[in-house]
């Protein structure tokens, strides 16, 4: 919803391919056009797209992972583009279909390119100021989630004095921190940054008011995101979140974390 209206203040004519049971039909509220098509109908998003003679392309939302083993139904276009993949990691899939996009004349853009004001900015974003040992465990799960990110495998880690207590994987990131917060009991330290090779045009991290709301469950104390590389959703809101449960809020960037 806010990449497709910011698009509109932008000028932009927006025509909204739209995926079942991920999609919110919000959107058909904002959109010039929609079209819902299934997840892996490759051929039908880029006959969509063709047809209202779109030029760019913004990728943006999320797709359950997990839904992947149940609900992917390829038309033929789908399936020629899986027959050329040998490992169904998140960047090959999207970069393959940037290639596809790009081969019809479709350029695709960064997915901060409509709402560049969602950028995090660097600092300590909440009330609270992360503890000396936060900062640490910080540091620790900063090198960690570049290592996951780097093979392309998630990109949030939990840690709890100097431990790691839960990796990301194909569950995302609220499970990942309901999982490590109970290993951790309590003070978990939530680390969620970009991959090294991050390409700004899908897939970028983002967090937002569920991320601190999952984070009390567990009464985790604190979260570190990448500076100018993460979004942030409805700002105001998770920040007063934060607060409410004081919970830090770190935004760092790279050369603070790794010296």
């Amino acid at each position: 919803m806010l990449v497709a209206r910011g698009a509109k203040k932008m000028g932009y004519r927006v025509v909204v391919v739209a995926h079942y049971g991920e999609t919110s039909a919000s959107l058909e509220r904002v959109a010039d056009e929609i079209k819902w098509v299934k997840l892996g109908q490759f051929g039908r998003l880029l006959q969509t797209l063709k047809k209202a003679k779109v030029r760019e392309v913004v990728m943006a939302g999320t797709i359950t992972k997990k839904k992947m083993f149940q609900n992917v139904l390829p038309d033929l276009k789908g399936l020629a583009m899986l027959s050329k993949l040998a490992i169904f990691h998140d960047d090959d899939i999207l970069r393959l279909v940037s290639q596809e996009l790009e081969k019809e004349g479709i350029q695709v853009v960064s997915s901060t390119h409509c709402v560049p004001d969602l950028l995090a900015p660097a600092g300590c974003l909440s009330r609270r100021k992360p503890t000396n040992e936060e900062m640490r465990d910080m540091k620790v799960g900063w090198s960690v989630a570049k290592e996951i990110g780097r093979l392309d495998i998630g990109q949030c880690v939990v840690v709890r004095r100097k431990t790691v207590v839960a990796v990301e994987t194909i569950e995302g990131t609220d499970e990942t921190i309901l999982r490590g917060g109970k290993l951790a009991r309590q003070k978990a330290v939530v680390v969620k940054v970009s991959k090294p090779s991050q390409d700004m045009r899908f897939d970028v991290p983002a967090v937002g008011p569920q991320t601190i709301i999952t984070m009390a469950k567990v009464r985790a104390s604190a979260l570190a995101i990448e500076a100018g590389k993460t979004l942030i959703f409805d700002r105001e809101k998770m920040l007063q979140c934060a607060n409410d449960s004081s919970i830090a809020v770190y935004s760092a960037t790279e050369e603070e974390m790794v010296h």
